[in-house]
């Protein structure tokens, strides 16, 4: 696979469908990290809100027609304690199997990068996994660091 014919858009209503199948993808990708996501059901985005918020910008990848990349970035408050008052959340990152590891995950960071940074965004956030290794130099080579890890308890007997 190649990236010939790639367009890099904003999401529009009519990518409700498809996003939604992309939405299970990134779902079905991270259930190997988050042994609690449910089977069935598992949703993450209102995507109908994620497309239309002035706050936020959701970038999709197409080639002929099929979406195969997405992402959004959204602004949020920062914490008091933080010297910048906004900062540009990123999520729903995700890149087709087909298409990965031809560098489409960078041209979506940087889309989203500079729409946040057109709005006097300059501090950037997300989450990811931590054992998700590939997603993590993924961010790295884009020049993200690790900054804080969530731990949890699970307390339920089995």
């Amino acid at each position: 696979m190649n990236l010939d014919g790639l367009i890099v858009r904003e999401a529009r209503s009519d990518d409700y469908e498809p996003l939604l199948a992309l939405e299970q993808k990134v779902v079905d990708a991270e259930r190997p990290y988050n042994a609690l996501l449910k089977e069935t059901g598992a949703y993450y985005y209102d995507i109908n809100k994620l497309i239309s918020a002035q706050d936020t910008k959701l970038f999709v990848g197409e080639i002929s027609g099929a979406l195969i990349a997405t992402g959004y970035v959204q602004i949020r408050q920062s914490k008091a304690s933080l010297q910048h008052a906004k900062h540009g959340y990123l999520g729903f990152m995700y890149v087709a199997e087909a298409y990965r590891g031809l560098g489409l995950n960078q041209v979506i960071l940087q889309k989203l990068v500079s729409w946040g940074q057109a709005q006097g965004i300059n501090h950037f956030y997300l989450d990811v996994y931590a054992k998700n290794s590939s997603a993590i130099r993924a961010y790295e080579k884009f020049g993200f660091q690790s900054s804080l890890l969530e731990m949890t308890l699970n307390t339920e007997a089995d």
